[in-house]
């Protein structure tokens, strides 16, 4: 993996926020926010505080397990760095992975084995993505975390896309995705990138904590204009900065 640039967190949660925004959690939302999460401008701190807050509806659980010191990188990812990857381990990977959540075998066993019922849907779901992959050059973005870009890789953003252009097309990869990496030295406390009880310990009780209310996800503490703004004065307001900082 190459490092291209450092990004801001910001940066990573209004990405993180776009891939997910089709999600029901966000219905009521849509509406009011599209625009602020379609079109971020991550140099406004009060649009920032919004995309983390909305994200956190969803993904606070997740967001709030990595290290303060966790440094963002945009990557350059290209098929030599697959062996280092696994995918996020919940749900149907758990039952496809058969004990190695890495990428690559993951990928051997979707070829190679047979799966019925709902784990065999889920899959007929990953080929079609794979079909679609490999017409549509649409760039999106992926998210991993670790302790390095030499060590091994967690993706919490992206299993099935990746998983998908790895079933159709690889050497694509450097080209298909926007790769962002987030690394610490404490990486390996979290409990998505190292399972071990202490990790998963830790995560029940943040969990539990927030259960039933995230202060972090409270739309209500933030400021109004930012709230309150149309996508047409949202749009209005983008091309008067863009103004601005034109050279004269």
């Amino acid at each position: 993996m190459k490092k291209l640039r450092r990004v801001t967190e910001a940066e990573v949660i209004a990405e993180f926020l776009k891939n997910e925004f089709y999600q029901e959690e966000f219905h009521r939302d849509r509406e009011q926010f599209e625009h602020l999460v379609l079109e971020a401008d991550v140099t406004n701190e009060e649009e920032n505080l919004l995309r983390r807050a909305l994200l956190f509806r969803r993904r606070g659980h997740m967001w709030r397990e990595l290290p303060p010191d966790t440094q963002w990188w945009e990557m350059q990812l290209d098929p030599d760095d697959l062996d280092q990857l696994r995918v996020f381990p919940r749900a149907h990977w758990r039952k496809i992975a058969s004990g190695s959540f890495a990428l690559a075998d993951i990928v051997t066993n979707i070829r190679t084995r047979k799966f019925g019922g709902k784990i065999g849907d889920f899959i007929s779901k990953i080929h079609s993505l794979s079909y679609r992959l490999r017409f549509d050059h649409e760039v999106s973005s992926v998210i991993l975390i670790g302790v390095n870009e030499k060590s091994s890789i967690t993706i919490i953003e992206g299993n099935h896309r990746l998983t998908a252009a790895m079933l159709g097309a690889p050497e694509t990869l450097h080209t298909r995705f926007r790769v962002f990496f987030g690394m610490s030295p404490r990486m390996n406390e979290v409990c998505w990138h190292h399972h071990s009880l202490s990790n998963l310990t830790r995560y029940i009780q943040n969990r539990l904590k927030h259960l039933w209310r995230d202060p972090e996800a409270d739309l209500s503490r933030l400021p109004t204009p930012v709230k309150a703004m149309t996508a047409a004065q949202y749009a209005k307001s983008i091309a008067a900065r863009k103004a601005m900082a034109e050279p004269k």
